[in-house]
């Protein structure tokens, strides 16, 4: 919602500030909106970034973020300013309530492994074994992924 690149602009420039060193960023991609699909196109951006921070503070400092950049979460999957996920911390794996690492869904949604892929096509996901590259390639979600820039 919203200024969509502005939105994803100030996220950067916090998560550079507050979490670590942004390293790399993908282009921005434009795709569908997905689960909820009554709501505008969505924008979307993959960063890597070095912190020296736990994954669980890391987590709380997103949360932080999407609530000074203007989120008020509501019902699952509803419209919103902002959404900031971890996809990965480095090679470890989460399975805690709050926080579950690898994101959980990387595998089915193509909005997240096309830029992946522009970043990092031959990591390999710690817990599934495939490279992004393999994952995008198998993946059955075909909603366009359009690159903006």
């Amino acid at each position: 919602m919203g200024n969509r690149e502005k939105n994803l602009s100030a996220a950067v420039k916090k998560i550079g500030k507050r979490i670590g060193k942004v390293l790399r960023s993908s282009a921005y991609y434009e795709t569908a909106a997905w689960g909820n699909t009554e709501q505008p196109d969505f924008l979307n951006q993959v960063l890597i970034a070095e912190t020296k921070k736990t994954a669980s503070a890391v987590m709380q400092q997103i949360l932080a973020i999407e609530k000074e950049l203007g989120r008020i979460r509501t019902v699952k999957n509803a419209p919103r300013l902002i959404d900031i996920d971890i996809l990965f911390y480095d090679k470890e794996i989460h399975a805690e309530d709050e926080l579950s690492i690898p994101h959980p869904q990387i595998p089915n949604r193509r909005f997240v492994l096309v830029p992946l892929n522009e970043l990092i096509p031959n990591f390999k996901h710690p817990s599934i074994k495939k490279s992004i590259h393999k994952l995008l390639l198998q993946c059955k979600d075909k909603l366009e992924v359009k690159k903006l820039r």
